[in-house]
């Protein structure tokens, strides 16, 4: 099986074309064409990106997520990545629509840079609290796998759900009550969780990182057919207290309700600035950074979020 490295420093859209110089891969950014509820807000620069530096014992096969996605509130003004010592990379698009690079990592030891700014609106994400749970029945057709269990969410662990919840209103204050539920109960450390902990070890166990917070709060929400989904990006730190530790990717959920997705983020539990989505899926088994096919050391790992004055 694949090794796979998920956000967290707990270590385990459409293409673009890109020009390739020595290594140096200079991407193209899309037209930058905003929908006109966007258009007309306050924007900021957002500077984003990482750097890997890794130790394979033989040529290994990876997938790479770390690249920004476009979003209908988000322009890429400029993208790019560099491979040391240089090699071919291969740009697609994943089912979940994640913009994913192959690449080959060389015997020995590689660095991997990437970097990208990126246009975002200068406030939170929406909030609506009279946002609605829609019954199964009217979810649309490809809503629905996000009610469903999957490899680190288990909704069928949390049979207290429907009674846990049974006060909390419905719809969007039932999803707040959920993450202050989560946040509550867990306490965030780096090093308590490996990379096959699930939903039901965390709930059990009272720690995690934020995928971990992000993974339980999923699968509250499914054992209320609620769809929920994971998101994996770059989340800046804008008007919050800076935090000691160094930077690192960030994860969330997104809800359906109503006729859309909201954005909830246990972890943190608060609206944020500057969020950049990189990939989305079931759970973090489907937006990992890095799927290894072999088994590759990660011994350095940076990751940039700021904005930029």
């Amino acid at each position: 099986r694949p090794a796979q490295v998920s956000p967290a420093r707990s270590y385990p859209g459409s293409s673009l074309s890109a020009g390739t110089v020595g290594g140096h891969h200079a991407v193209k950014p899309p037209t930058r064409v905003h929908h006109c509820v966007w258009a007309h807000m306050d924007r900021r620069i957002i500077r984003v990106g990482c750097e890997f530096v890794q130790v394979a014992p033989a040529p290994t096969p990876v997938v790479m997520q770390i690249r920004v996605s476009p979003e209908p509130s988000v322009s890429i003004v400029s993208e790019s990545w560099q491979v040391d010592p240089p090699l071919d990379t291969h740009p697609y698009v994943d089912l979940y629509g994640n913009r994913c690079l192959r690449l080959v990592l060389p015997q020995g030891e590689s660095r991997f840079r990437y970097r990208a700014r990126v246009d975002v609106p200068a406030t939170t994400e929406p909030v609506d609290v009279a946002a609605a749970q829609l019954p199964p029945e009217a979810l649309p057709d490809d809503v629905l796998i996000y009610t469903l269990p999957s490899r680190y969410c288990l909704p069928e662990m949390l049979t207290e759900a429907p009674e846990q919840f049974a006060g909390g209103g419905s719809g969007y204050a039932r999803v707040q009550a959920i993450c202050d539920h989560v946040n509550a109960h867990l306490t965030f450390q780096y090093g308590s969780s490996v990379a096959t902990t699930t939903s039901h070890d965390v709930h059990v166990s009272g720690f995690g990182v934020c995928r971990d917070f992000t993974h339980l709060a999923i699968a509250y929400c499914r054992a209320l057919d609620i769809p929920a989904r994971y998101v994996f990006g770059y989340l800046p730190q804008i008007d919050v207290a800076p935090l000691a530790d160094p930077m690192d990717f960030a994860a969330w959920m997104e809800v359906w309700l109503g006729d859309r997705w909201w954005t909830f983020d246990p972890r943190n539990n608060m609206p944020r600035q500057g969020r950049v989505v990189i990939g989305r899926g079931r759970d973090a088994s489907d937006v990992a950074m890095v799927t290894a096919f072999g088994q590759p050391d990660l011994t350095s790992m940076t990751v940039i979020a700021e904005a930029v004055d």
